[in-house]
This record gives structure tokens, sequence and C-alpha cells, in this order.
């Protein structure tokens, strides 16, 4: 994970930084052993950048935050969730195009 705009969510941060975000949190559960879930990381760093102020993009690595994937019962990665005032939104499973995923996020960004 290279990018400044994308958090890296660990147990101790994810409070602060998903569910009492001011701006809508795009979830990306991840691990590194994951063909797919590598194959979306350059399209979430470009839109990390595209949407600075926006929407937040946050990576959880299911290999390190058990608990926080079993409480949103992902079974499989990569799984994006789309949190907004701490409630998800939308759950998205597998890989896409970039403009499939920015499709899909427009109408929770103003």
């Amino acid at each position: 994970m290279s990018s400044d705009n994308i958090v890296a969510i660990k147990n101790g941060n994810w409070q602060s930084e998903v569910m009492n975000s001011q701006i809508p949190v795009l979830v990306d559960f991840w691990a590194e052993w994951c063909g797919p879930c590598l194959a979306i990381g350059p399209v979430l760093e470009e839109l990390s950048g595209e949407m600075q102020g926006k929407m937040k993009i946050a990576k959880v690595n299911v290999d390190e935050n058990h608990q926080i994937a079993g409480e949103f019962g992902i079974r499989s990665i990569p799984t994006l969730l789309v949190i907004k005032d701490g409630v998800v939104q939308e759950q998205m499973i597998g890989a896409m195009s970039k403009a499939a995923l920015k499709s899909r996020l427009a109408s929770y960004i103003a």
C-alpha cells in the first residue's frame, strides 16, 4: 500500500477512521496473497487521489485483523464496503475496473 491517501486500518483505529468518519469510507478487505486484491490495489490508489476530501479509502488486511473481518462477515476477498455515517451502505465482492467502481461510488459522494 503505497498511497498517502489510503488509510491502513487496524483494530485500534477502526472506530475513529471508519465508523466516526465525516465523509463516506470505502473499505477494502484484502490480503497480500490474494491475486484479485493486488489487482484492484492500483485502482484504489488512483481513486484515493481523485476522491480526496469526498470519500476516504481504507484497507483492512484480513490476516492481521480477524476481528474486524469477522464482525462484517467477510468470507471472500477482495470485499469492498461503503460505510457512511457508521452504516454499511453497499458491499461489493471481487475486483472491478476503475470505471465500474467509480460508477458504483458516485451516489455516495457529494
